[in-house]
């Protein structure tokens, strides 16, 4: 099969007038997890996408089996399967601020196609499922066949896969196209430990009563507050001015009786690119030790946490545990959760570690560098996902891709975790172009019609190279 062929199937007008349609039908349906309910693990919304799915497969001719609901398989042909290609129908909430069309009302507005899912990942699968089609209608004969698997709990912690896993073998090739152009062969693991310390009931002032920032594990906090007993606005205002220009943050003061309310404001961003942001625990830390508290635990507790994470270290460096490979680039670290009562803290950070990384020279040395400060970490390491650069796999889809975008493909490294981190062997590919941002997870998210269609392309050269 040449690639003439493959690019005549699919420049067909009705070839897009039917992947828009496909897409369209998948985020109609609310596929946002909630509570298991009987015969249904992730709620009705996956359980409703994942039928819609097979229903779908099944019109255009395919095998389709559903696995309790966690996923369900679309095979090619009946030939024992040598790549398996994962998609997932499960979305993440519709959030607020659309405006070009309701979340799942999708829309078509200058060649894009708006609506929750478009690009994560209800597209995608549908771009996967076109090759398939084209595969079989251009007559192509395979020796293998290719399966689709169509998942329902990527955005909640993929237990959908786990379930599937243990009752079916991997396959030899896998990739998911739930990412981006050229390739992801590189995931780094993660460590993100519970820090905790206590004190004694104070009363003496000024003191920090309690502190909240931060609301995911995984976002750079935007925000963080406290409240300080003892303490007028007057006497911190200077103090405030002074952070502000130390660390970009604004903070604003509000009294009320005898305590000062501080909210810092300062700029949200994923924990995988915490330099994106600006970290307002940190920045709140910053302004507090500045301050004239009294010499009590919590005031010890925070001038610890000061210490330890540093304003704009986003690498670990005071904690210790900076270090970086010429494979899958830096360690990356964003303080992201904090909690301090009248007797106590608990704090959470966010790393994402390179292929260096291991117990000895991340954990057990953040737990000793915690310890110094009386200070108590608990939390496991999570391990990184390699997939060598000169595995068949990745030149076969390479290739492909280089085929169809004229583009140089190249292996990329991410601190983010793919469909694939856990699959032996596992590759992310595609679905969009390098540069394109469909405001995944975000108000108003979309896909490119054109690079979908790209990509269909793309793929059915893949399954033809991989299982022939």
């Amino acid at each position: 099969m040449d690639k003439q062929q493959i690019n005549s199937y699919f420049d067909d007008p009705a070839r897009r007038a039917q992947l828009v349609g496909h897409i369209s039908r998948l985020v109609r349906v609310r596929s946002v997890r909630e509570d298991a309910q009987p015969g249904m693990p992730f709620g009705p919304g996956p359980a409703a996408a994942l039928a819609e799915g097979l229903k779908l497969a099944g019109e255009l001719g395919f095998a389709v089996k559903n696995y309790d609901n966690y996923v369900g398989t679309v095979d090619l042909n009946d030939e024992e399967t040598v790549l398996h290609i994962l998609c997932h129908l499960d979305v993440v909430g519709e959030g607020t601020g659309w405006t070009v069309t309701g979340p799942y009302e999708p829309k078509e507005v200058d060649g894009m196609l708006y609506g929750r899912g478009t690009d994560d990942d209800k597209g995608p699968a549908c771009a996967v499922l076109m090759a398939m089609q084209a595969v079989k209608d251009l007559g192509v004969p395979l020796k293998k066949n290719v399966r689709l698997i169509l998942g329902t709990d990527e955005e909640s912690g993929s237990a959908d896969l786990a379930y599937y896993y243990s009752k079916e073998p991997y396959a030899p090739y896998t990739f998911s196209p739930d990412a981006e152009f050229p390739l992801i062969n590189i995931e780094k693991g993660s460590y993100r430990p519970v820090f905790t310390k206590t004190w004694a009931a104070e009363e003496a002032t000024p003191r920090v009563k309690e502190l909240h920032g931060g609301f995911r594990t995984n976002v750079v906090p935007p925000e963080a507050s406290c409240v300080i007993a003892g303490l007028s606005a007057e006497a911190a205002k200077p103090y405030c001015d002074a952070a502000a220009g130390r660390t970009g943050a604004s903070y604003e003061l509000k009294e009320e009786g005898d305590d000062l309310h501080i909210l810092c404001h300062g700029k949200g961003a994923h924990a995988s690119t915490p330099a994106e942001g600006n970290n307002a625990i940190t920045a709140l830390l910053d302004l507090l030790c500045a301050l004239p508290l009294a010499k009590v635990g919590s005031t010890a507790g925070l001038h610890a946490l000061n210490a330890l994470f540093p304003h704009g270290d986003c690498d670990g460096k005071a904690l210790g545990i900076a270090q970086s490979d010429d494979i899958s680039g830096p360690l990356t670290l964003a303080f992201s959760l904090l909690e301090v009562t009248p007797t106590g803290l608990e704090g959470q950070f966010d790393s994402r570690v390179p292929l260096c990384a291991d117990e000895e020279n991340c954990k057990a040395v953040a737990e000793t560098s915690f310890a110094k400060f009386g200070m108590t970490a608990r939390g496991d390491m999570q391990e990184p996902h390699h997939t060598p650069a000169d595995s068949p796999l990745v030149k076969v889809l390479l290739n492909c891709y280089e085929q169809y975008t004229g583009n140089k493909g190249e292996c990329l490294a991410i601190g983010g975790g793919t469909y694939v981190h856990d699959i032996p062997g596992g590759v992310a590919f595609g679905c969009a172009m390098p540069g394109f941002n469909g405001n995944m997870h975000g108000a108003d998210e979309h896909t490119c019609i054109a690079d979908q269609l790209t990509a269909a392309k793309i793929f059915t050269q893949a399954i033809i190279d991989l299982c022939s």
